[in-house]
């Protein structure tokens, strides 16, 4: 399969977006891996990756995303890190794990050293390209799920968020933070173009808010839109 990645970029040209592509396949193989162990059982995909894979959202993501169906445990999250490493390994990718399990959002780095030297994409034997993996274990209420077969890269059956549970998160991400990401605005303004009827999830919308202390009014079909508009004018 690594053979597969390296004819992947040549046909690419390994041109600027080579980097992107790279990490786009390893991710594919990571969720490929996750859903052989049987993680979405008890996760769900989530965040801006989830778009890119779900709906061809034109940017890159760099981080996997996923909120958890059902209580899980610190081993179980190893537990599918270690799928994955295992998998990587079996067809002679060298990874490291650096994992986070005992916190509310579990993460992890994983580290391919050597790779982007070994295809071509950089200069230096030293580079390391990474991809952020986060489990959130008490994700607000009411989200909604559905399944969805994707083909990039690989063939996943993936369990994932509805678009109304997705829209909540990407408007609670852009009322809570603290600081500006311009990919909340990036991907705020692909669900108003694409998708110009959907309405947020409401339910775990406000839940959401709430988890993060929100002093604003409960959002609403009426409402929503004004208040976001205010914070991107505020911003």
């Amino acid at each position: 399969m690594k053979e597969h990645l390296k004819k992947i970029l040549k046909q690419a040209n390994n041109n600027p977006e080579g980097r992107c592509l790279l990490r786009e396949y390893l991710q594919a193989r990571s969720l490929e891996f996750l859903q052989n162990k049987g993680a979405f059982s008890m996760w769900s995909f989530v965040g801006g990756t989830s778009l890119r894979f779900l709906y061809d959202l034109s940017r890159f993501s760099e981080d996997l995303d996923f909120s958890a169906t059902k209580e899980v445990s610190e081993q179980d999250f190893i537990n599918m890190l270690n799928a994955v490493k295992s998998g990587f390994e079996k067809e002679l990718y060298s990874i490291t794990i650096k994992a986070k399990p005992n916190r509310t959002v579990q993460s992890a780095l994983i580290k391919f050293p050597g790779l982007m030297y070994e295809v071509e994409l950089s200069a230096h034997s030293s580079e390391t390209i990474s991809i952020k993996l986060e489990v959130d274990t008490n994700p607000p209420k009411g989200w909604q799920c559905e399944n969805s077969i994707v083909r990039r890269h690989t063939m996943l059956n993936i369990q994932h968020y509805t678009k109304p549970s997705l829209l909540a998160g990407k408007v609670n991400a852009l009322l809570s933070r603290t600081y500006t990401k311009g990919r909340d605005y990036y991907d705020l303004m692909w669900y108003l173009t694409d998708h110009k009827e959907l309405q947020p999830n409401f339910i775990q919308l406000n839940n959401a808010l709430e988890q993060t202390s929100w002093q604003g009014p409960i959002l609403n079909a009426e409402n929503w839109k004004e208040i976001v508009a205010q914070r991107i004018e505020s911003t």
